[in-house]
């Protein structure tokens, strides 16, 4: 298996264009891209990860139980 690091270009019909140099037999093989127009640098906004996360529903004073679990060790 060989990763490889390539740039390419997307033609104004909406195809990627690739041009991949390798040592590869001729025949199949099994491809894996993923796709990004670059890095997002300073846009400003935050992933928001409220479909990851639930909703702890606490009774009682969470920091003493920290304190508690934390003296356990």
């Amino acid at each position: 298996m060989q990763v490889l690091k390539v740039k390419g270009e997307v033609g104004s019909d909406g195809s990627l264009h690739l041009d991949i140099p390798t040592q590869l037999s001729p025949g199949p093989v099994e491809l894996v891209v993923v796709l990004g127009s670059g890095p997002q640098v300073g846009n400003g906004s935050k992933y928001d990860f409220t479909d990851l996360s639930g909703k702890l529903s606490w009774q009682g004073d969470a920091v003493a139980v920290q304190r508690k679990l934390r003296d356990e060790w």
